[in-house]
């Protein structure tokens, strides 16, 4: 007998590339599931993980969830802190399709975070009554009321298990974000909850209309009026050492900084998740850029996730 003939490659064999965003083995995947009572807060806490960098599904069915965890370890993914699931009992069997899931998970290495959010049925019953929703569980036969209690009855087993459990009864929404905020935001690294986007401009073109905090610096010493300093800007050495040349520039700076360092602590502390800082001079590229520059340092230094955008910088 003769060897089997091989089979010659074809064009898409030979075409064929490695999926470049395949799942990376070994990547550790932050996973968090929000579930609770209807009407307990479940959209509001994930739109605070949301804020925070998660990648959010509601709705989602258990039976996909490893999928989509799977999914949160391509490298297209990474610039997520992890994935938040909102998960509820519209789905059937849900308690005992979540503890397979769970297991799962287990099986992969993967612990994921269980938020159980909950209020008592007079709370509920106020926030039903200001929606006009219906709950999951209503139907002929079994009114608000009834639907409350098999929901909390069923979801019983689900709460014992839970890492943190939130009554919301009393929480306004930043009642709920301070508290995802403490327990979640320092997950992954150091890097605070509150993100500063600090941005350079020129008051001749307007003041960015996003900004929480506005400087001006039009006070400080300005390289434009001196010849070689005036095609550079701010980012370059020459320019932010003739910026910050003058003591009373220097304590400028370093006062400013401090302020931004008492008040982001207590924005954080107020649930507050994204503050713009706008620093301005006349055109928007020297003094300004130069200021900006070390703010973001400052910043970036002490652990806050913190962005720079220099909005007037060709244009200055």
């Amino acid at each position: 007998m003769t060897d089997s003939a091989q089979i010659p490659p074809t064009d898409s064999t030979l075409d064929a590339k490695p999926d470049a965003d395949a799942p990376v083995p070994g990547v550790d995947v932050q996973v968090c599931i929000v579930t609770g009572l209807s009407g307990a807060g479940k959209s509001t806490a994930l739109k605070v993980f949301e804020d925070m960098g998660h990648f959010v599904v509601d709705g989602l069915p258990v039976s996909l969830v490893m999928e989509m965890v799977d999914m949160m370890s391509r490298p297209s993914m990474s610039h997520f802190k992890g994935i938040a699931l909102g998960m509820d009992l519209r789905q059937s069997n849900f308690v005992e399709d979540i503890n397979d899931c769970l297991s799962m998970l287990a099986g992969k290495n993967i612990r994921p975070m269980l938020l159980f959010l909950e209020a008592n049925n007079q709370e509920l019953i106020r926030r039903y009554a200001s929606t006009r929703r219906p709950h999951p569980l209503e139907r002929e036969g079994m009114g608000l009321e009834a639907a409350l209690l098999a929901e909390r009855s069923s979801l019983r087993p689900l709460r014992e298990m839970a890492d943190l459990v939130i009554d919301t009864s009393r929480f306004s929404i930043h009642d709920l974000r301070r508290a995802i905020q403490k327990r979640w935001s320092g997950n992954k690294g150091k890097l605070r909850a509150i993100r500063v986007n600090v941005i350079s401009f020129g008051f001749k073109y307007g003041v960015p209309r996003e900004a929480d905090l506005v400087f001006d610096l039009r006070f400080l010493a300005n390289p434009y009026f001196v010849d070689e300093l005036r095609p550079m800007s701010g980012k370059d050495k020459p320019v932010a050492d003739y910026v910050f040349n003058s003591p009373h520039a220097r304590e400028y700076r370093d006062k400013l900084v401090d302020l931004l360092f008492f008040m982001l602590p207590l924005m954080e502390a107020e649930g507050r998740y994204r503050i713009t800082v706008a620093v301005g001079c006349t055109g928007g590229r020297h003094r300004s850029v130069a200021m900006a520059e070390e703010i973001l340092q400052a910043l970036r230094q002490a652990d806050y996730p913190a962005f720079l955008e220099h909005r007037h910088l060709e244009l200055g």
